[in-house]
């Protein structure tokens, strides 16, 4: 008789199904990128495969860097996490050179080498989860000190300001700071000082927004504050800084349970500008109805799950650190731009992960999937 061959009980672990539902998001964003951008890439002169043929690349060009990552063992990052803290520093500020500066819709927040575009922003959210995993595993229990606790949060609070005044780009701060505090708040075993941030937090954002809304009139006011009373009240700034707001519901409403079918958006006809970029939820929802934002908030609810599965069974605080932190900076991102879409919070400049239209932000989502994929490659099968 044959002898069955029985698994090796200390067999690597390999996780398919975060791998599907990538798969899955960057396909589905491929097709919603056509069907959002096909239009505006007519108007604007080309081929209305344009923006499609260039998100394929980037996509192609990031699953290759992916999967090189993936075989990488993840411990290496550790001994590059304070370059990874310096080169983020340094690759800010080159968007000042005029040389590389590149500008688009009015902010200056890449830089050009050749052909190639990189937001310096999507470096420094990998870098920060490199060096806040490396930082807090060093530190040990003198994080649940209180001088440990702000040293953890003021070295990314400097990139954040730098991202911010340099680049005036307030989300991907916000984004960077957030990642910051997930991590810090899963390592850390005492929760009160994060209760009395998050209270004092709101409040202040509570007291700058009732300021705002007091405000008589909105000459002399930065175009944020404009943005908050828009938010508070769209229809009043329709022609200004609520008309994309606006322009989004009308989308959503439009929607209803089921959607008009797929490719079949009026919004997307001129009316709500650079749709395939933050507000590709909108079109979602329009084309697809309730049904498919539904599905599709459960494909990253799914892709949070496997992330806590991988932290929980990593093979040390190093690399759960790791997944903690591409799971803070995606749970981060779709939870802010599906709140932008739908007026919870002030409009602001965030795109959706794998789907939103965007070379350098999707080829370093997929990077950071490389690295999950790594640290769930060091996962023995007994230990699951």
């Amino acid at each position: 008789m044959a002898i069955r061959k029985k698994r090796n009980p200390s067999e690597n672990y390999f996780d398919y199904s975060l791998l599907f539902i990538v798969l899955f998001l960057l396909g589905f964003g491929l097709v919603m990128i056509y069907s959002t951008s096909s239009y505006e890439a007519n108007l604007q002169g080309h081929e209305s495969t344009f923006y499609l043929k260039r998100q394929v690349m980037a996509t192609i060009l990031g699953l290759a860097a992916m999967i090189v990552v993936a075989n990488i063992p993840y411990h290496i990052y550790e001994r590059f996490a304070a370059l990874a803290y310096l080169g983020s520093a340094a690759l800010i500020p080159m968007v000042w050179i005029p040389q590389l500066r590149y500008s688009a819709n009015g902010a200056t927040r890449w830089i050009r080498v050749g052909s190639i575009t990189l937001q310096p922003a999507e470096v420094a959210k990998l870098g920060m989860i490199i060096f806040l995993s490396s930082l807090i595993c060093r530190m040990g229990r003198a994080i649940r000190t209180t001088r440990g606790f702000f040293i953890v949060l003021g070295m990314p609070a400097l990139i954040c300001l730098m991202i911010w005044k340099i680049t005036n780009n307030m989300s991907s701060a916000i984004i960077v700071f957030g990642i910051a505090v997930l991590m810090l708040f899963v390592a850390s075993p005492e929760y009160k000082k994060f209760i009395i941030m998050g209270i004092g937090g709101m409040a202040a954002i509570a007291l700058i927004v009732f300021a705002i809304s007091q405000a008589s009139m909105t000459e002399g006011m930065g175009f944020r504050s404009e943005r908050i009373l828009a938010w508070l009240n769209p229809e009043a700034h329709s022609s200004d800084k609520g008309f994309q707001t606006v322009q989004a519901l009308y989308a959503i409403g439009s929607g209803g349970i089921l959607g008009k079918g797929l490719g079949q958006s009026m919004q997307k006809l001129g009316f709500l500008p650079e749709a395939q970029n933050d507000m590709i939820f909108s079109i979602i929802c329009e084309e697809l109805g309730l049904f498919g934002a539904i599905a599709i908030i459960l494909m990253f609810l799914l892709l949070i799950w496997r992330f806590m599965v991988i932290a929980s069974n990593a093979p040390d605080l190093f690399g759960a650190l790791l997944v903690v932190g591409v799971m803070g900076h995606i749970a981060i991102q779709v939870i802010l731009n599906i709140a932008v879409v739908t007026n919870t919070i002030p409009n602001t400049g965030i795109s959706l992960p794998f789907i939103s239209y965007g070379g350098s932000a999707v080829m370093f989502l997929l990077i950071e999937i490389g690295v999950v994929l790594s640290v769930a490659k060091g996962i023995r099968l007994k230990d699951m």
